[in-house]
């Protein structure tokens, strides 16, 4: 039988050997942590189209702890309601909570720079294992975190509680940050934002960092590491790529019905410049969504089999259709914003300087705006106001 403490050592191994996991005080709460007790009842394991449930009880203890340690992240909810245990056979659904991979976990907990004096307010409590990573760090009295799922944040407290651990676990919006215990040294998110709450800002010390996950698209997301300061504003790069599933407040309605009905009408017609298919590359689809930050990109299939592209922008009720003859596209635009527009002018400028990766771009919080540039890059530079 597979010993979970000997199946944790190899997982820090793994990810010390990866480079993601380096510090020897996280590498002890790695080692003594155990995430299969942050999986129960069960999880649901991709198969493409479905997802097959798999319930502890009804697995074998080795393979049970195979799933567990498989440093790939765990599906844990669909559709805001689903868990492994209320089905028998493989479903549809939309993955709503999850254990998020032990590597995306523990590069986030060593970006912090944490302290152990250091008190962290974390945002999206899910399984609990990441909150126990930190507990174990730092001090269960240290800790807070905010969930809002009240069953998802019922489990998680319950997995806490198991392991030993009553830290404080609050079910709310975590858009809100938790002001009760305020200030923090620390703010982390395990959930995609649109734009950095100024809550997290305001709830910060200063010299405190905020750890965030920016951008609505489910790819070409990044992670913002801001230093909050005397002044009430925070700055800093986004250090990496990351992903992570939006928050459920500011979570996209994706773009349905008859796509081509609703780009009947255009107000302009000409070839791109740029090839509308980048949009599928990380850098490209962060640059886009800081150049249209409403926007959605949309792939479809018209009735003869033909690949079709669109940018919707539904609360500026405007489009951006692409149609290709192998050789080349045409984009056809309609509405209030010229949506490829914008986004090419970013792209070719971006191109210009050199193409830099995602950690080329920093971000400046205030009251009132989010402002994004590139040293490199001058024209690249966009201002997100807040009304």
């Amino acid at each position: 039988m597979t010993d979970p403490a000997s199946e944790r050592r190899r997982m820090a191994t793994l990810l010390v050997s990866e480079g993601v996991l380096k510090s020897p005080w996280l590498r002890a709460a790695v080692e003594a942590v155990s995430r299969e007790g942050f999986l129960h009842p069960g999880v649901f394991l991709d198969e493409g189209r479905t997802w097959r449930p798999v319930i502890a009880a009804d697995t074998t203890p080795d393979e049970w702890l195979k799933i567990a340690y498989s440093v790939d992240t765990l599906t844990t909810q669909l559709d805001g309601r689903l868990t492994a245990d209320q089905v028998g056979e493989p479903v549809v659904g939309v993955p709503t909570s999850s254990s998020t991979d032990p590597a995306t976990v523990v590069g986030m907990i060593e970006t912090l720079d944490l302290a152990t004096s250091h008190r962290v307010l974390e945002i999206g409590t899910g399984t609990g294992y990441s909150t126990a990573l930190l507990c174990h760090c730092l001090g269960e009295d240290n800790v807070t975190t905010v969930e809002v799922d009240a069953q998802v944040a019922a489990r998680a407290d319950a997995a806490l509680e198991a392991a030993g651990i009553s830290t404080w676990t609050v079910t709310g919006d975590g858009l809100l940050g938790h002001p009760y215990r305020a200030p923090y040294d620390r703010v982390v998110a395990t959930c995609a934002v649109r734009r950095i709450p100024y809550a997290w800002i305001r709830q910060t010390r200063p010299g405190g960092v905020v750890l965030g996950t920016v951008g609505s698209w489910p790819w070409g997301t990044g992670l913002a590491k801001l230093a909050v300061g005397d002044d009430g504003t925070a700055e800093g790069p986004i250090v990496g790529r990351s992903s992570f599933m939006q928050a459920r407040d500011q979570a996209v309605t994706p773009v349905a019905g008859d796509l081509s009905a609703r780009t009947t009408y255009a107000d302009s017609e000409r070839r791109t410049q740029v090839s509308p298919l980048v949009l599928e590359e990380w850098m490209p689809a962060f640059l886009a969504q800081l150049a249209v930050p409403g926007a959605q990109f949309v792939r479809a299939t018209d009735g003869d089999g033909l690949s079709m592209l669109y940018l919707f922008d539904p609360e500026k009720e405007s489009f951006a259709a692409f149609l290709t003859d192998g050789a080349s596209w045409t984009v056809r635009q309609g509405g209030p914003v010229a949506l490829w527009d914008d986004v090419e002018r970013s792209l070719v400028a971006w191109q210009d300087a050199g193409a830099p990766e995602i950690d080329s771009v920093r971000l400046r919080v205030t009251p009132v705006s989010h402002r994004y540039w590139i040293d490199q890059a001058p024209s690249l530079r966009w201002e997100h106001r807040i009304v």
